[in-house]
C-alpha cells in the first residue's frame, strides 16, 4: 500500500510563500494523475493543483498564477510552491491521486496571518 507524507507547512504572513513537500513510498507520480487538496476548517476538501503524469498542469481558479505543482519522480516526492499566500489559504493540504484517492496521508497545516 502506497503512503503518501506531506510537510512544509507552517505559518506565514500574508504575501508570503512555502513550498510543501509529498513524499510517496512507491513511485506513483509517473504512472497517475496527481492532485494537492486543501481543507480549511468546516469546509469541504477541495482540489487545488493537478499534474498530470504525462507533465501536464491544472489549477483551482482561487490558486491559479500563485501556486505551482511540480515533481520529482527520482525522489518520489511532489511539491507544490504557493506564493503571495492570502488568509484564505488558511488550511490543511494533502496529496493524493487525482481520481480514485487512495489512503490520506495526515496532511500539513497552511496558515496564512499576519
Amino acid at each position: 500500500q502506497v503512503q503518501l507524507v506531506e510537510s512544509g507547512g507552517g505559518l506565514v504572513q500574508p504575501g508570503g510563500s512555502l513550498r510543501l513537500s509529498c513524499a510517496a513510498s512507491q513511485n506513483i507520480f509517473s504512472i497517475y494523475a496527481m492532485g494537492w487538496y486543501r481543507q480549511a476548517p468546516g469546509k469541504q476538501r477541495e482540489l487545488v493543483a493537478t499534474l498530470t503524469s504525462g507533465g501536464s498542469t491544472r489549477y483551482a481558479d482561487s490558486v491559479k498564477g500563485r501556486f505551482t505543482i511540480s515533481r520529482d519522480n527520482a525522489k518520489n516526492t511532489m511539491y507544490l510552491q504557493m506564493n503571495s499566500l492570502k488568509p484564505e489559504d488558511t488550511a490543511v493540504y494533502y496529496c493524493n491521486r487525482a481520481r480514485g484517492a487512495i489512503t490520506w496521508g495526515q496532511g500539513t497545516q497552511v496558515t496564512v496571518s499576519s
